[in-house]
Order: structure tokens, then C-alpha cells, then sequence
């Protein structure tokens, strides 16, 4: 290379460089335990620490024991399982989530959540990317997952959990809740023909399959939702007459008993009796 070319080739680098994006900041994971994740930005927000007891949600004992001891082997970096929390609505699928999070957390300084919007599904192939080989370890929210958009969706998901060379990265567990325990939508588009919605429903089946571990949730009962409303107004010191009578009609109006309208009821309350509840 002459002298003569030398001057010009690093103007060029260096213009090269001012037109080249900006490297991305790494993540502050130390700046909170709950984090929600902009795909668009490629951003992580921190968020404030959930303030629902594990031991408030009531009538789903089983269901808190199996995920929490799936969360205590995935801090200790032993083998876990992703995991799906399906059913009925309100009956503390996304609380399980959160609440069981903050309770492991307690014991485990490195572990953290980010909750990913089910919108941005397709971006978690990058998200995992930019965990691994975090020093942290990631429990990946998404709320309410479903696939009403169809099958692209459900291979992004797909490719995520299992795809690709490199597959999950090692420290981060995905947990899902969905009404729906294939994840399905409400119905397809027939206008596209038998085989390619039969395709469709086999792509979107087949992204259960890749949960290692399903927890169910059924309709909550009379008993469970009134044992609910004892627990809350016991724990919050909520002492009014006929307390019964007012979460069943409460319930009533709302047409179903859940540990969601039994919240709701107990908000109702407190605020009544002015007293301050934790969320």
C-alpha cells in the first residue's frame, strides 16, 4: 500500500465507523431481580420486586410444590424442565409465576426474571442470546401466551426452545401461562384449506410438546374460593360481618369464583376499611 492510499483508506475507516451502530450497552442485571424485556430496543427494563406472598395463593398446593421445586433445581443449575401453567382463567397462573420466583429468589442472589410480551414471541431466539453466558440465571416470563396469529409464531417458540445449533442457552428456563394448554387459537382461517390449517393446528399442537413440564389449573370451588378470602382477610386483618355472604355475592356479580375475583373482593374490602394492601 502506497502513501499515497494510506491517508484516504482511513478516512474511509472512519467514516465506516461513525455510520456503524453503536454497540449495545450490556445489561445492568444487577440493578433489580424483575426485568421486562423491549424487543423493539432490545432493551431491559427493570422492574420493582413482586409483592404477593407465595403462601397466599390458596387451593393450588400442589401446583405451587411441583413448579417451585422445578425453579429450586433450575438455581442450582441441576437439570429443570420449561415449564406451562395452563387453565382457567384467574386462577393464579401468573401470580404462581411471580410469587414462586420471589420465593426461590430469596436463596438464590443469581437468579433473575424477564418477562417477555407474547407479542414479541419471535424475538426470543435474540433474547436467548443475550443471556447466555450471562453470570445470572433467567427465568423468561410470557403472560398469557397464545398463537392467534397463527404458525410463525409457533416455530419462533419452537426454534427457541429446541431448534438451532446452539439450542437454550444453559442459564435461562422459559415459563408460559396460557387458558389454553395447546396454546391454540380460537379458530383458523378455513379460507386457506383443509391441509394448510390442519398444518397449521399441527405446528401450533406440537409447540406444547417442547414444555417438559405442564401444571394444570381447574376451576376453583366454593370452599377453595371462601378458604382464599380467609387466608387474605386473616393476613391483612380484614374484620367485617358476614364475611362469607359478601365474597359469594361478590362472586355473583362477577359470575365465577377464581383466586383473581377473590382478590378483586378483598381490594374492594380493604379499601372500604382503608387499609393498605401490598399491590
Amino acid at each position: 500500500m502506497s502513501d499515497d492510499t494510506a491517508p484516504h483508506l482511513a478516512r474511509i475507516a472512519d467514516a465506516l465507523e461513525r455510520l456503524a451502530p453503536p454497540a449495545r450497552p450490556a445489561p445492568d442485571f444487577a440493578a433489580a431481580r424483575l426485568f421486562r424485556y423491549e424487543a423493539e430496543r432490545e432493551a431491559f427494563i427493570a422492574a420493582p420486586d413482586y409483592g404477593l406472598a407465595l403462601d397466599l395463593l390458596v387451593g393450588v398446593d400442589r401446583q405451587k410444590a411441583r413448579f417451585v421445586e422445578n425453579l429450586h433445581r433450575f438455581a442450582r443449575g441441576l437439570p429443570s424442565n420449561h415449564v406451562l401453567l395452563w387453565g382457567s382463567r384467574g386462577a393464579g397462573k401468573s401470580s404462581l409465576a411471580k410469587a414462586g420466583f420471589m420465593a426461590v429468589g430469596a436463596t438464590h442472589a443469581a437468579l433473575r426474571m424477564v418477562e417477555i410480551d407474547r407479542d414479541d414471541v419471535a424475538a426470543l431466539p435474540g433474547l436467548f442470546e443475550r443471556l447466555r453466558g450471562a453470570g445470572e440465571r433467567f427465568v423468561v416470563l410470557c403472560d398469557d401466551l397464545s398463537f392467534e396469529e397463527g404458525a410463525s409464531a409457533a416455530k419462533s417458540l419452537k426454534s427457541a426452545l429446541e431448534g438451532g445449533v446452539a439450542g437454550p442457552p444453559e442459564n435461562a428456563l422459559f415459563v408460559a401461562t396460557s387458558n389454553r394448554r395447546h396454546l391454540m387459537p380460537r379458530d383458523h382461517v378455513e379460507s386457506r384449506g383443509l391441509i394448510a390449517t390442519a398444518e397449521d393446528a399441527e405446528e401450533e399442537v406440537s409447540v406444547s410438546d417442547r414444555f417438559g413440564l405442564w401444571i394444570g389449573f381447574p376451576p376453583m370451588d366454593q370452599p377453595a374460593y371462601l378458604a382464599a378470602i380467609h387466608t387474605y382477610a386473616d393476613r391483612f386483618g380484614l374484620d367485617v360481618r358476614d364475611l362469607e355472604r359478601r365474597a359469594l355475592q361478590w362472586s355473583q356479580l362477577r359470575g365465577s369464583r377464581s383466586g383473581r375475583v377473590a382478590w378483586q373482593f378483598i381490594r374492594d374490602l380493604a379499601g372500604e376499611l382503608e387499609k393498605p394492601l401490598p399491590l
